[in-house]
């Protein structure tokens, strides 16, 4: 399997420019509605008081950096993560952030590095909840700090075009999943992942659990995709959901249908019209910019 080294580069941060996309395009920090953004900041305010009284303590910085990412500061949440590592260098947590975060801003072989080496710091210490920074309907955490190492080291190989390791990686976020919601998540970049380099039969080994009856709370257009792929549901009946990034999910899911049928310009037209919005933070956009980027 040839890694594309077109999207392993190193982004670069100008004024408000958070990234490059592996198209060129400059990637601006995004807009936030003025209500939204209030909150937000409000929240970031109590997040650095508390990590000034503590600057070290691996959870305030964590959470500093969390809430800075919520605003779109990608790079600066990078830079709280660095230097909490100085203090905490053996903190499987802020290798997960800080590698969720060069995702996000295309740096996939940084993002590896760190999410491998959580995996690695990880895989003796007891599974927590990890809380939400932006709660779902039920405020209710569907993920785990092990359910996260994987499913983002997962997401980093899929998008470098690395299909195999992809597929262990999600894999191995399956196995510690705990809620409808996360199977959902690990099954279906499972599925893409194996359908790349095993074809769509052998992918549907790994989904034959997909039912109308999960409990779904927030992977909507997860659960609706994995239906399409099991056979459950037409394609007509996948309509986009109201939120953006889940509408970049649901697009890419379709594209790549479509992809894997054969039915290319069908799936680059998807492809460009994602690649044209503003949710680039979201992994559906990331995904399809990859593809572009692959030239399938």
């Amino acid at each position: 399997m040839v890694v594309i080294s077109l999207i392993l580069g190193t982004s670069s941060s100008i004024a408000q420019s958070e990234a490059t996309s592996w198209l060129g395009r400059t990637l601006e920090r995004p807009s936030i509605p003025d209500e939204t953004r209030t909150t937000f900041e409000a929240n970031l305010e109590t997040a650095r008081t508390a990590w000034e009284a503590s600057p070290d303590d691996e959870e305030r910085i964590i959470w500093y950096g969390r809430r800075i990412a919520y605003l779109g500061r990608y790079q600066e949440a990078i830079e709280v993560f660095t230097a909490g590592l100085a203090s905490n260098p053996d903190s499987y947590r802020l290798y997960r952030h800080r590698g969720h975060r060069y995702i996000t801003t295309r740096q996939l072989s940084e993002a590896i590095a760190d999410l491998e080496r959580a995996a690695a710091l990880a895989v003796d210490q007891p599974d927590q909840i990890e809380p939400d920074g932006l709660p779902n309907a039920r405020n209710a955490p569907t993920s785990t700090d092990h359910t996260n190492i994987w499913y983002h080291l997962g997401l980093a190989h899929y998008l470098a075009g690395d299909f195999p390791r992809a597929h262990r990686a999600f894999d191995e976020c399956a196995q510690r999943s705990t809620t409808d919601d996360m199977h959902c998540a690990a099954a279906y970049w499972r599925f893409l992942s194996r359908s790349r380099y095993d074809g769509i039969d052998a992918a549907r080994a790994d989904i034959d659990f997909v039912s109308g009856d999960l409990d779904i709370i927030e992977n909507d257009a997860y659960h609706a995709l994995l239906m399409l792929f099991a056979g459950r549901l037409a394609r007509a009946d996948v309509t986009p959901p109201d939120d953006g990034v889940q509408n970049a999910t649901l697009a890419y899911g379709l594209a790549t249908w479509d992809l894997l049928h054969g039915r290319y310009d069908a799936a680059q037209q998807q492809y460009d019209a994602i690649t044209s919005s503003s949710t680039w933070a979201a992994f559906g956009f990331i995904a399809a910019e990859a593809e572009i980027a692959r030239r399938f």
